[in-house]
């Protein structure tokens, strides 16, 4: 068996992968967090959902939060992981939420698997890549992890002036501590696959046309990873979408201000499903 039939594997067997709340019969959120986050970023949104009632919620963990970090893999392996835990977890089709990289995978399950997929939200995503470079930063950063036995504090302090807003980073530096040292815990392979994954993704943005599901939009006004503007042009070529721009939010903008991410995320469900 080869690695990433593992891995595939795991996503269809392994109940341990995720986090569940809720009615199994209920309309499902399923919820792909980001680059170096986990499926605990999204605690603040299921409790919300659970609170609200209704809704079946499941926050999985991507390769390179599990032990199925290892060998390389890309975005099309990580939509294959999702179709196998949808179907572990018996949903036949979800609104899915995705953050950041979890983004990327989200436009792709709705293109591959549209029968899957009712709805997106985006968080902190788009549908364009990265520029050149943008690209050549980040290789550059994971280079230097290639060999490496840990996550060096600099690069991690580093990448959270990058994921994290500047409100956050001065109102609530406890919360950007806690994933700081939490990234410097992670394998360094790890974090070099994980980025390697989607750094020479495929531009998408003239397929956006196709995906004909609701699509909300959320997007920190102080991301500085993909500036709102990135957003604009996704929300653009989407013919169902609504975007909106979270206040004293970054690149985080779910866990930044999860206040108003919830409200916008109830929103949409109550008015859409």
């Amino acid at each position: 068996m080869s690695d990433t039939d593992t891995a595939r594997r795991g996503y269809a067997t392994r109940s341990s992968l995720y986090d569940e709340r809720g009615d199994e019969d209920a309309p499902a959120v399923v919820f792909a967090h980001g680059t170096l986050m986990d499926r605990t970023m999204f605690d603040a949104q299921a409790e919300a959902l659970a609170d609200a009632g209704g809704y079946r919620t499941v926050a999985y963990d991507l390769r390179a939060r599990t032990e199925y970090h290892a060998p390389a893999y890309d975005l099309e392996d990580l939509v294959g992981d999702a179709v196998a835990l949808l179907d572990n977890a018996g949903i036949e089709s979800c609104v899915y939420v995705g953050m950041s990289m979890g983004g990327f995978v989200a436009l792709r399950l709705a293109l591959r698997y549209p029968e899957r997929v009712d709805g997106v939200v985006l968080i902190d995503s788009m549908a364009g890549t990265h520029t050149e470079a943008q690209r050549q930063t980040y290789e550059t950063m994971v280079s230097t992890l290639e060999g490496s036995d840990a996550v060096p504090e600099p690069l991690a302090r580093t990448t959270a002036q990058v994921l994290f807003g500047e409100t956050t980073r001065d109102d609530r530096p406890e919360l950007v501590e806690n994933w700081t040292r939490r990234w410097m815990s992670y394998p360094p392979r790890a974090v070099v696959n994980e980025v390697r994954s989607w750094l020479h993704r495929d531009d998408i943005l003239d397929r956006m046309d196709e995906i004909d599901v609701p699509v909300l939009a959320l997007h920190g006004e102080e991301d500085v990873s993909i500036p709102v503007e990135r957003a604009r042009e996704t929300v653009e070529a989407l013919p169902d979408v609504r975007l909106s721009v979270v206040p004293e939010a970054g690149h985080s903008s779910n866990s930044e201000n999860p206040e108003y991410t919830n409200r916008e995320l109830l929103n949409f469900l109550r008015a859409r499903f």
